[in-house]
């Protein structure tokens, strides 16, 4: 790992995924690459292309100046982190930047309620993680010493997500990742029992990897919802990060349907990665 981006807006939150940034830098001997993105409005984009690069200039100088005290932290002392501000208009956009910059990784708060749905569906952060060819990591809340120890990666172990997979794996692999493969086994036709189940990961394995090595890794879980079911495995195990698939062209509200009733704030600990299927 080369470089990591963290949009900021230099709110609370981008400094929770700044701070979870510089720990992961620190343990790869990674730069960090904090992007402010400075949106013209569309009344702007109705006057001549004179003035709206003049108001464009006056906020990216002003953005320039907020970067100066966002960056007086200690936690950053001895990591290498460059400055980019552009007059992007489309938030998706941060993926040009991740490409431009050979990024491996973008970093992201996240002023999102709810669980997990609610941390991207309708959100700016929804629109990264729709394009983002790399993974995306999302916090809602400050964590004092980021790790990826123990993950747990949720999978539908269809033959479609081999790919994901294995991106996913060898990502965690670089960590020195515990990783957990979850399925949430959902009531009605979709459910399986243990036999099809069984059936069901073996094949996936055999043709992800030609072996059965990780099945003891995988688990079964029944949830009236996926949602409910990840989160219900993670208090359980007690993971550091939760990992999840999303298709490109439909974000991550094909996953999940439905919400939980529990406390936010109890969810909002776990911080949500994310890797997208072609």
């Amino acid at each position: 790992m080369k470089k990591i981006i963290v949009p900021t807006d230099f709110s609370e939150c981008s400094e929770y995924a700044l701070r979870a940034a510089a720990d992961i830098a620190r343990e790869k001997g990674a730069g960090i690459v904090l992007f402010h993105m400075v949106g013209v409005s569309e009344a702007v984009l109705s006057k001549d292309e004179s003035q709206e690069y003049a108001e464009a200039m006056y906020y990216i100088k002003l953005a320039r100046k907020k970067f100066d005290g966002f960056l007086v932290k200690d936690y950053l002392k001895g990591i290498n982190v460059e400055k980019v501000v552009q007059n992007y208009k489309v938030f998706s956009e941060i993926n040009q930047v991740a490409k431009e910059k050979s990024a491996d990784l973008i970093v992201m708060g996240s002023h999102g309620t709810g669980g997990i749905s609610g941390l991207f569906v309708g959100s700016k952060t929804e629109k990264v993680v729709r394009s983002s060819d790399v993974p995306v990591l999302v916090l809602k809340k400050p964590v004092k010493k980021f790790k990826m120890k123990k993950v747990v990666f949720a999978c539908d172990f269809e033959l479609e997500s081999i790919h994901i997979y294995r991106k996913a794996m060898r990502f965690f692999d670089t960590f020195q990742s515990e990783v957990s493969l979850l399925y949430v086994n959902l009531p009605g036709e979709g459910f399986r029992d243990s036999v099809q189940f069984d059936e069901k990961v073996e094949d996936f394995l055999h043709h992800a990897e030609g072996s059965l090595k990780n099945r003891e890794k995988v688990y079964s879980w029944n949830a009236f919802t996926k949602e409910e079911g990840i989160y219900a495995f993670a208090e359980k195990t007690g993971v550091d990060l939760i990992a999840i698939p999303t298709h490109g062209r439909k974000g991550l509200s094909h996953f999940f349907s439905g919400s939980l009733a529990e406390d936010v704030a109890n969810h909002a600990r776990f911080p949500v990665m994310t890797f997208k299927i072609y």
